[in-house]
């Protein structure tokens, strides 16, 4: 049960947008132009970002969720989502994405943990500059979005078909829809 009335049976953050759309809007916003909009990395790189430090943070909403996101735009779907969170170093992902994943799991435990050694790996497996922007302020970003979640505690789904229908629906519709 939420720490506050919602006045909606919407589970996670999904309840939160649904009780302050004022709010919503500029949060739906950003997830749309970190996770969806142009990017040299695929949509499911960037939620599958989402999904480890949601993972590292303990948010289980937002873990399983944008697990279900990733996994849905992946080619190896939820089996490399597992292998990443199981173990990042063994996970077969490319140099660029672990190098990538390693500073978004810097950023999650303080943005200063990220190192000169960090972004060094970041661009010789090949990551440009946005890219390492983008993987900061999605690490950052989810980082609120899990606290907001976990803060209120908002109701959390354990059934995983749930979060694979919302998958369904926001690959077709983008966050801007999901209130």
């Amino acid at each position: 049960m939420a720490h506050i009335e919602l006045n909606n049976d919407a589970p996670g953050i999904l309840g939160l947008m649904h009780y302050r759309p004022e709010t919503a809007g500029p949060l739906n916003a950003l997830a749309e132009v970190l996770l969806r909009g142009d990017s040299t990395l695929t949509r499911g790189e960037r939620e599958l970002i989402a999904a480890y430090v949601s993972n590292r943070n303990e948010c289980r909403f937002c873990e399983r969720s944008h697990a279900a996101f990733a996994a849905a735009q992946l080619d190896e779907g939820m089996t490399l989502v597992d292998q990443v969170r199981a173990d990042l170093d063994s996970a077969p992902v490319s140099a660029k994405m672990r190098a990538l994943l390693h500073i978004a799991g810097a950023v999650q435990r303080s943005g200063r943990d990220v190192t000169d050694k960090h972004i060094a790996a970041a661009r010789d497996a090949g990551a440009t500059d946005v890219e390492i922007h983008d993987t900061v302020l999605i690490a950052a970003a989810f980082c609120m979005y899990n606290r907001y979640v976990d803060g209120l505690a908002a109701t959390t789904p354990d059934d995983p078909a749930m979060y694979e229908a919302v998958a369904e629906n926001l690959i077709k519709t983008g966050y801007q829809r999901l209130t």
